[in-house]
């Protein structure tokens, strides 16, 4: 209701009447002045409690808010000997004073043009000379010792050359070795002219089997195609008979890390190996005999003779430090180095009568050099290019087939413009990451390649259709040849160290 008269103080403060509520709990019985209990009020502005707080959580110490504090009388929560040993410091009171700058020598006058240092003076105590102490030294010879002697290990003599005749008599009864071309196969090996229809291979006819790691690379001896060298990852190169009852002629051994690349001379009595032991061997194809061995301490990618035959002397090689290097059979020496790419270099291919060389490379582009001439004269890169770490040339010489990276073959005109043929692109098969060896069929109606499945692709030159696909290897099949002189046969061989040949 309404009070209708003015209480006295005594009054209103009197102790509430009745008995205590019995059932309350001690702390809703105690005076208070909001739900929790009694709040004083504190009159703190809003910065010093900021300060506090912030102080508190950077530092770890704080003044005690319950003690009425006039600041002298400090006594603080949290950490204590941390507040003791900072003085209580905020954290917006400055702490300790940086230390003293270094002197610099003096030469401030802009005016005194020769002795102005301006910026560039040294610090008075500054030393000049970068003599290591005796323990860095000591270090460093260690180190340096170290070095030597790994060195020396990966340049010990190259491996020991050895060969192995497989067959019983080096010559027949006539006095011929087995370079001799044979005439009683059913086709003429020495013939120039191409087969003039080819068709589609079909089966299996034959393996060719004993090399104990995969096989890196097969070339067809120049001309006739009655031989087969192959290389290995297992160091060795093999060379094998196309014909009759196609047995291992002759091994070589003399590599002592996997054998990347093979290259024979135009006439076939000679051939190069080039192997991640960094050394590039010329072999005489006819006795085995190991003629000279050639290295710049690189890792050689590729390895080709230049096929003009007034410089069978010569030869290229793609070097795992971005160059190209030329050597002199003869000499020994090097003679030239084309070190333009940005990167490994994959391949090397000579086009327009051999008066020029293409070169792939990691670095995605495709340079075309002229012979014996350092400097690119054409360049050919374009965003979208992945890198192509096989090439072949069309057998007619105008197109060079590139195997890219992005599972497509292209196609690039290797006469003078060196264009990318659009319409010729041929695809649907898988490759990425290996550099799997592209071949024309010899009549240029078929494109073969291997794949990382394994498989053997063959498509049709003028529509670019995948005709057909043969599993051929366990692992990657790595190169395909169709034999210059056949309709139908096709060498392929994979990284389950088989070579196969079908019809």
């Amino acid at each position: 209701g309404k009070v209708n008269y003015n209480p006295t103080f005594e009054t209103m403060f009197a102790p509430e009447f009745g008995p205590a509520n019995p059932f309350r709990t001690q702390q809703m019985a105690a005076p208070r002045n909001m739900l929790s209990g009694y709040a004083e009020p504190a009159h703190v502005n809003d910065f010093m409690f900021e300060q506090q707080r912030r102080t508190f959580s950077t530092f770890g110490y704080a003044l005690d808010p319950s003690v009425d504090t006039n600041l002298s009388s400090s006594s603080y929560i949290g950490a204590v000997e941390e507040a003791e040993k900072n003085k209580g410091l905020t954290v917006f009171e400055s702490g300790a004073k940086k230390t003293e700058k270094r002197k610099k020598v003096k030469g401030g006058d802009a005016a005194d043009l020769d002795g102005f240092l301006g910026p560039w003076a040294k610090y008075q105590d500054e030393k000049d000379g970068a003599k290591p102490s005796e323990d860095e030294k000591k270090e460093l010879d260690e180190i340096l010792a170290k070095r030597l002697k790994r060195g020396r290990n990966e340049e010990d003599a190259p491996a020991e050359e050895k060969t192995i005749l497989h067959v019983k008599d080096m010559y027949d009864y006539q006095g011929r070795s087995y370079l001799h071309i044979p005439q009683d196969v059913g086709v003429n090996l020495r013939s120039s002219e191409m087969p003039d229809k080819c068709y589609l291979p079909k089966k299996q006819l034959h393996v060719w089997t004993g090399h104990t790691k995969g096989v890196s690379a097969i070339r067809l001896f120049p001309g006739s195609g009655h031989l087969l060298l192959s290389c290995s990852m297992d160091c060795k190169i093999k060379l094998w008979e196309v014909y009759n009852e196609r047995r291992c002629l002759r091994t070589f051994i003399g590599h002592s890390k996997a054998v990347r690349d093979v290259c024979f001379n135009n006439v076939g009595t000679k051939f190069l190996s080039a192997a991640y032991d960094r050394y590039i061997k010329l072999w005489d194809s006819e006795t085995g005999q190991c003629i000279s061995r050639f290295t710049n301490r690189k890792v050689p990618y590729c390895v080709k003779f230049n096929p003009d035959e007034d410089k069978q002397n010569l030869f290229v090689a793609g070097m795992s430090d971005k160059k190209i290097v030329q050597w002199d059979v003869r000499s020994g020496e090097v003679v030239q180095e084309y070190d333009r790419h940005l990167g490994a270099v994959n391949t090397i291919t000579f086009v327009d009568e051999n008066r020029r060389f293409v070169s792939t490379s990691d670095d995605k582009s495709l340079r075309v050099w002229e012979w014996d001439i350092p400097v690119d004269f054409k360049y050919i890169a374009e965003p979208s290019m992945h890198s192509m770490p096989a090439v072949t040339l069309s057998p007619n010489g105008k197109w060079l087939a590139c195997q890219s990276m992005d599972n497509q073959i292209l196609i690039f005109g290797a006469q003078n413009r060196f264009r990318l043929n659009k319409k010729k692109v041929f695809k649907g098969h898988m490759v990425a990451g290996y550099a799997c060896q592209v071949d024309f069929s010899p009549d240029m109606s078929y494109v073969v390649s291997g794949d990382a499945d394994g498989k053997l692709n063959i498509w049709d030159w003028k529509t670019t259709k995948l005709y057909h696909r043969i599993k051929a290897h366990d692992k990657v099949c790595i190169s395909a040849l169709w034999h210059p002189h056949e309709t139908s046969k096709v060498i392929t061989c994979g990284w389950d160290g088989q070579i196969k040949l079908w019809d």
